[in-house]
């Protein structure tokens, strides 16, 4: 069976206080009395207290702005966005490996890499830049998850169970990192603003195997999926020559609202498991409302989403390492309950995808 064995996560040097970005906002946007009240309110109830980004700008004054200019004009292009990537994508994944691997084992004891991001591509890409930091051999196998958004994780735990379930001595190493606050739009419409209200900056590593370890491992047991085509436009990712484009529409929480209790019934089913053997619910916060809906549709008790909540407010959306810093939250705490217990997670993202997994906590 594949286990998870570590989750290690990292985060860039600005942290940036939510009511400073909202100030941020109201400049860089150049709002009018009344878009700024708006704003403050979505900003108020947001369920974010902190964020992290590559980028001071959004703590600072405007005459202090690097990355867009105090007129409000200057905002990068796609080049210049992704060369920020370039530069800050590796020493984040790599600390976020260290946290990971620290006290198990040599990196070069990897054996599989995948590596998960859409918000910067390039070709020699982080996987490539992986392997040489590290000194892994050049032979290693090595695949690319890109542009899946908020989900991009849970694929990649699906892609790393495959291997460990044919390869008895796998040892794959999943690095998911995700530089959002990088593609920043001037350009004030609702999604631009949803966009820039939620999404963070942050890496997560992990490590997957069969081997037996002295810490708390997770038995990942299996994989559900369903596309709802129907919010196809309502959640979507494209680049333009001003950077990646996020759709993010209100009506989101809704579509999730109609599908998640059929969803979960059918993961349940296929693992012959029912909803009240789930001690842990592994849902990605992709907003608070998302969490409202989930919570509520389900009929989850006031606790049953802790960890979520809590990753949201100290972190934001970090798109596809946010579910892993939630997971890694259960498994630092997972001691302090009964054991074995069950975990249900589920991400979101564009399609709308739903991606779910199910596993054992030993």
């Amino acid at each position: 069976m594949a286990e998870i064995i570590s989750i290690g996560t990292a985060v860039p040097a600005y942290c940036h206080q939510q009511q400073d970005i909202l100030h941020f906002m109201q400049q860089a946007h150049q709002l009018d009395a009344t878009d700024s009240r708006k704003l403050s309110f979505l900003y108020h109830h947001s369920g974010i207290q902190t964020r992290y980004s590559v980028l001071a700008d959004f703590s600072l004054p405007p005459e202090q702005w690097s990355f867009l200019s105090a007129n409000g004009h200057g905002a990068l292009s796609i080049d210049d966005r992704m060369a920020v990537y370039k530069r800050e994508a590796l020493p984040l994944s790599l600390q976020a490996i260290e946290n990971c691997l620290e006290g198990l084992l040599p990196a070069t004891d990897i054996t599989h890499l995948i590596t998960v991001s859409c918000t910067g591509m390039s070709a020699p890409g982080l996987d490539l830049e992986i392997i040489e930091a590290l000194q892994l051999s050049p032979g290693i196998f090595r695949t690319s998850v890109n542009f899946m958004g908020c989900y991009g994780a849970v694929h990649a735990l699906k892609l790393g169970k495959m291997i460990c379930d044919t390869d008895a001595e796998a040892r794959v190493l999943i690095v998911s990192t995700e530089l959002c606050t990088l593609h920043f739009q001037q350009h004030y419409t609702p999604d631009n603003a949803a966009a820039a209200l939620l999404f963070a900056d942050g890496s997560a590593a992990v490590l997957m195997g069969n081997f037996e370890s002295d810490r708390p491992t997770v038995t990942v047991d299996g994989f559900c999926a369903n596309v709802t085509f129907k919010g196809k436009q309502d959640m979507a990712w494209g680049i333009s020559s001003k950077g990646f484009l996020m759709t993010l529409s209100g009506y989101v929480p809704n579509l999730i609202e109609e599908d998640i209790s059929g969803l979960v019934q059918e993961a349940l089913q296929k693992s012959n498991i029912r909803q009240e053997e789930i001690s842990y619910w592994c849902v990605h916060p992709g907003g608070r409302k998302i969490l409202d809906t989930i919570a509520q549709k389900l009929q989850l008790d006031g606790n049953a989403l802790q960890y979520a909540r809590q990753v949201l407010q100290q972190y934001g959306n970090m798109s596809s390492p946010t579910i892993l810093f939630v997971l890694k939250e259960m498994m630092d705490r997972v001691h302090e309950g009964p054991l074995p217990a069950r975990i249900f997670g589920v991400a979101f993202g564009p399609g709308l995808t739903m991606e779910t997994f199910i596993a054992t906590v030993k």
